[in-house]
């Protein structure tokens, strides 16, 4: 078949972060309390839940995970109602087995790509170690990976088994967050993943695009998180906004691993399908 063109490799970019002011008037401080507030209690609300349905669930499905993630989609989705951003999903989610890629520019793609899906994030090691956030993580079944090449097999056998048992693995490609314009060059290593043991005969990545757009009058990059950005700032940014913009998820058509002779080829693919849907969006 033809392999598609990938896009021109392009420098790592680093673009620097515009100003975040802390909210300063009454009204911000206000929207500020009561949301964060609210989601608070909503996340830890939803953790509670989710550990005691999965005492019931776990010993009935073993890592079939039947229950659970409708509860992450429904906590995820009221998060997102609660901050009062816009919310739009484009395209279909794939019941074949396999897993998906996205681009990833802010915190709240976990909260926008878990709210239309049943998916199991892949993040580095570290998190697990956050406070509550690596709770939280840990309970939705997030897979935790070590960026060390000596832990590359026993990470591959993790995603294999995972992949197996009817999971949705989520990969960001792009191995950093962006301002939200743009879409890095993909790295190959976790698709290697996909290529163990026959894997690649039987199952579909599918690319997804997630777009941000900022409330009206506001930097366009208004959304994404990156570089030495403090989560805490950029969190209080977002929870203060008196307008808020729109989050809008796209679904690429699935790809047959198959299809693709090697990790590179399939990267590529997946990224070629990624950045069309952010450009696109964005053009409109």
């Amino acid at each position: 078949m033809t392999q598609p063109k990938r896009a021109p490799q392009t420098p790592l970019w680093m673009g620097g972060e515009p100003p975040v002011d802390p909210p300063k008037s009454a009204a911000d401080k206000l929207r500020l309390g009561l949301r964060g507030l609210a989601i608070g209690l909503l996340l830890s609300g939803g953790l509670v839940v989710l550990l005691l349905l999965r005492l019931i669930e776990r010993p009935i499905h073993g890592a079939a995970r039947p229950w659970t993630p409708s509860l992450t989609r429904v906590v995820c989705r009221l998060t997102i109602a609660i901050i009062g951003i816009r919310y739009k999903v484009r395209g279909t989610p794939m019941h074949h087995i396999g897993a998906v890629v996205a681009n990833h520019s802010s915190w709240l793609d976990i909260f926008a790509l878990n709210a239309c899906q049943r998916v199991y994030f892949v993040s580095k090691e570290e998190v697990a170690r956050w406070p509550f956030v690596g709770w939280l993580a840990q309970a939705t079944g997030t897979v935790f990976i070590r960026r060390d090449p000596r832990q590359a097999k026993a990470q591959q056998a993790v995603f294999e088994a995972r992949i197996r048992a009817g999971h949705h693995l989520l990969f960001f490609p792009e191995g950093t967050s962006t301002d939200g314009l743009q879409v890095l060059p993909f790295k190959t290593t976790l698709f290697q993943a996909f290529y163990t043991h026959g894997l690649d005969r039987v199952m579909q990545i599918q690319p997804v695009s997630v777009i941000y757009h900022a409330p009206k009058g506001e930097d366009p990059r208004y959304y994404g998180w990156w570089r030495d950005m403090a989560f805490a700032t950029h969190l209080a940014k977002v929870l203060a906004a008196p307008r808020q913009g729109e989050i809008e998820v796209v679904f690429h058509d699935p790809l047959n691993v198959a299809d693709y002779p090697s990790r590179k080829e399939l990267a590529a693919a997946c990224e070629v399908a990624v950045r069309a849907g952010v450009d696109q969006a964005l053009s409109r």
